[in-house]
């Protein structure tokens, strides 16, 4: 099972989380979630667990509980939605002003 935690404190680590986890089963992948331009965790990670049971004894009974000074948000995780493109970056051969390629300011004729 997959599960999702959230309100996670930049301070916990991997290990922090799967010592958390191993308490209830066996964990076999514990993943923080980092940005990919500085490094900082972003709050949340996740965490396999191979037994469905163990993993919903985790969920239930860390769910609110305190790590590093943070209250969990513990569940289940939903699988990934396909998001919407972000609108205003580069693409199509316009830029951001709405001009295109060619448009240079001055009449060329």
């Amino acid at each position: 099972m997959n599960i999702f935690v959230g309100n996670l404190s930049r301070e916990a680590t991997e290990q922090d989380l799967k010592e958390a986890f191993e308490a209830f089963g066996e964990v076999s992948k514990v993943s923080i979630i980092k940005d990919k331009f500085t490094g900082q965790a972003k709050g949340f990670a996740f965490i396999e667990m191979p037994d469905n049971s163990a993993a919903q004894a985790a969920m239930d009974k860390l769910n609110g509980t305190e790590l590093k000074g943070r209250k969990l948000n513990v569940n289940e995780a939903q699988p990934r939605t396909d998001r919407p493109q972000r609108s205003g970056g580069f693409s199509g051969g316009r830029d951001r002003n709405g001009g295109g390629y060619g448009r240079g300011g001055r009449d060329r004729y």
